[in-house]
């Protein structure tokens, strides 16, 4: 149960860290993918549906981090 919260919410949370530290939104995306990827390498993820619940997250944060860069270039 864990693991499944987890992957629905840490990806789009990792993206969004990494998009606003790099100031770059695909810089974070592939940063948190190469994070998803090693963990999967170590053996972390067992069930296709966790990696499937990252892949929404991922997307999902993605989007969201283009929504907020969207709203900060239009405040400044």
């Amino acid at each position: 149960m864990i693991k499944l919260l987890s992957a629905l919410i840490l990806p789009a949370l990792l993206v969004m860290l990494f998009a606003r530290v790099t100031y770059n939104r695909v810089v974070g995306l592939v940063l948190t993918v190469a994070l998803i990827a090693a963990s999967a390498y170590k053996g972390y993820t067992h069930t296709w549906w966790l990696i499937i619940i990252d892949a929404f997250s991922l997307t999902v944060g993605f989007w969201l981090s283009a929504k907020l860069s969207k709203n900060a270039s239009r405040s400044a």
